[in-house]
């Protein structure tokens, strides 16, 4: 009993430096941005951690408080412009404690319906902000990959409903800018991708003269086309509402990938850009990106959810429980390709209704806002210049005079002090590609002095 009591108090200290911990993490106005180490230089320092009879869990949290926290870029530094960032609002981490510790299985509403319930609570606001007719509705994913995965293999298992296409291995048209996850995805689905050579906007006239140049065989094969809602590279928005009427005369689904630019459909001064969302027959949206949610959180929504239940709905006799009378309700498992699931999409229900839509509002107008200013902090350097003029919050620039190699070991240096990450991309430069420098603002923290620091450190 002595043991098992010591056992109980062990928990209880852990439990309340846990909380330290994290009070701290996200009550801090001064996150370091960390850098990585070496395994080796990381094992010298913590040594080995599991181990037949344990360390200790105080040994153990100290050795990641201590070294392998400091090994980590959070996502949220206001100096982390790379890639997408993030910025999860505290109460919506501090949720995501009580979503872990609450162990709610969140495939099936028999045994989640609570956590279900606030899941779908967010997931209308986000469909509403798309303009799907009624009877749209989406599901919480892993991330945009599992998303978009989750849309092609309904609308591939939706076109193979025609008998003349059950033997065929299908084709899907999208644009080089398109994210690496179309690609990636097309992989795990085995179908063809062709690319529209084009990283700007892929516009009604460069899709319908696409398709008019396919082979008799190509045609037969193509059942899908995926357009950008913001790229990563460049926050570029297609031509929705074209490509919409190209899929419309094709008969072709329509899928928009808004991982990163899905958020911005919040924003009123941009909500425009997006015309033409509203006749998709899928879309992919990532709160974990710029609807302030944390890892991992993706969503994927269709116009009709009965047909992605058609393709995805998993079938065994240990799950038929799930399926009674009196276990009936919502069950996400049933519309993309996960069975096992968190509640992913709670942290970001218990945000929205701590603060309200209004405040998600004013944050992401905040990130197009940092990036109209960069953009003018830009033109008055003589040292950079714009390669295109901002668009949602990513920022394209060039360093005059500056090499590929220039370009990384200014980030490898700032991110070696500590001071900033901000990588150098690829930019289709005519026939060929050219290095620059990218900025991606999500972070509302994000000040205009951070940004003049930064662009200062590149004299």
């Amino acid at each position: 009993m002595q043991s098992m009591h010591k056992i109980d108090m062990d928990l209880v200290e852990m439990t309340l430096d846990v909380m330290k911990y994290t009070i701290d993490r996200i009550s801090s106005s001064k996150i370091k941005i960390g850098k990585p180490k070496k395994e080796e230089e990381l094992r010298e320092l913590v040594g080995e951690t599991v181990t037949e009879k344990g360390i200790g869990g105080e040994y153990a949290f100290n050795l990641w408080k201590k070294h392998l926290s400091k090994a980590n870029v959070p996502v949220d530094h206001p100096r982390n412009l790379a890639f997408v960032p993030a910025s999860p609002t505290r109460t919506a981490i501090m949720f995501d404690l009580v979503t872990s510790a609450s162990s709610i299985h969140g495939a099936y509403w028999m045994e989640g319906a609570g956590g279900i319930f606030c899941e779908n609570e967010a997931m209308k606001w986000i469909v509403s902000l798309t303009g799907l007719p009624k009877g749209a509705f989406g599901v919480f994913t892993s991330g945009g990959t599992a998303a978009n995965l989750s849309a092609m293999v309904t609308a591939r298992e939706h076109w193979r409903e025609h008998e003349e296409f059950r033997g065929e291995k299908g084709l899907i048209i999208t644009s080089i800018g398109a994210h690496s996850s179309i690609k990636s995805m097309a992989k795990v689905i085995d179908v063809d991708v062709l690319l529209v050579e084009s990283e700007d906007v892929l516009h009604e006239t460069e899709l319908q003269k696409t398709i008019d140049n396919l082979s008799k065989d190509e045609r037969k094969r193509l059942f899908a086309v995926v357009a950008t809602g913001g790229t990563t590279n460049a926050g570029i928005i297609d031509d929705l509402d074209g490509v919409a009427n190209v899929c419309k005369k094709e008969n072709l689904w329509y899928h928009i990938d808004a991982a990163y630019g899905g958020g911005a459909l919040a924003a009123d001064s941009v909500r425009h850009l997006f015309n033409g969302i509203e006749k998709a027959d899928s879309i992919t949206i990532d709160p974990h990106k710029w609807m302030f949610s944390p890892y991992d959180c993706g969503a994927v929504i269709y116009k009709d959810p009965q047909l992605a239940k058609n393709a995805h709905s998993q079938q065994g006799s240990y799950l038929d429980i799930f399926k009674d009378e009196g276990a009936h309700g919502f069950n996400p498992t049933d519309y993309q390709i996960q069975l096992t699931r968190r509640v992913r999409g709670l942290p970001l229900w218990f945000s929205l209704a701590a603060h309200g839509t209004d405040r998600y509002k004013e944050a992401v107008e905040r990130g197009l806002e940092l990036a109209q200013i960069a953009g003018k902090l830009i033109e008055a350097d003589p040292n950079v210049e714009l390669v295109r003029a901002p668009s949602l919050s990513c920022v394209l620039y060039r360093r005059i005079g500056w090499q590929p190699e220039d370009y990384t070991h200014w980030t490898y240096e700032n991110h070696r002090k500590g001071f900033a990450l901000v990588t150098p991309t690829k930019w289709k430069n005519g026939d060929s590609y050219e290095t620059v420098s990218r900025f991606c603002f999500i972070n509302p923290d994000t000040t205009k002095k951070d940004i003049q620091m930064i662009l200062d450190s590149m004299k």
